[in-house]
């Protein structure tokens, strides 16, 4: 008889079967030994380092958390990651970024908390979006520039054009 439990986020655990499998989150069947591992492997995160990660992403309408800082990413993704939001024009009071090279605590638990297992990772509005692909798929799609216009996150038009044309007399 099958019944529903959650061990942990990282483990994904939704019901076990007599059969000694389970499905996972995506409907695969797996044997009970993968998760068991997963979840030994699966750490808790902190009420400690939960609440800084909250009040991180609560900090700012655009919060990013990066290898690196937006003027010297440290990885091709985080720095497509700020070319988009660059592109854009997102004002830089609604905007927050977040080394997560300069703390592995903070690494390691923005990963737990949003149950994502890359970086960068985008918040708009305290929303998880995803990472840089799934931020590369809404600008395809041309969903992104209104996300971040709902989120009131961009530079009027006009503050942006004469950025532009700062940016061009210093190039």
């Amino acid at each position: 008889m099958p019944f529903t439990r959650t061990l942990l986020g990282a483990a994904k655990v939704q019901s076990f079967t007599a059969t000694n499998t389970i499905r996972s989150t995506f409907g695969r069947q797996l044997p009970i030994s993968f998760a068991i591992t997963r979840y030994q492997q699966a750490r808790y995160l902190s009420e400690e380092s939960r609440k800084a990660i909250e009040g991180a992403i609560a900090s700012a309408p655009v919060v990013l958390f990066m290898k690196g800082v937006p003027e010297a990413p440290q990885c091709g993704f985080s720095r497509a990651t700020i070319q988009l939001l660059s592109l854009y024009g997102v004002d830089p009071e609604k905007f927050a970024a977040f080394n997560v090279l300069e703390d592995n605590e903070l690494r390691q638990g923005i990963k737990e908390f949003s149950d994502w297992p890359t970086i960068p990772q985008l918040y708009v509005n305290q929303e998880f979006i995803g990472g840089c692909d799934i931020v590369l798929d809404l600008h395809r799609n041309g969903e992104f520039e209104e996300l971040l216009e709902k989120a009131n996150a961009l530079l009027p038009q006009e503050q942006q054009e004469s950025s532009e044309s700062t940016s061009d007399k210093s190039a």
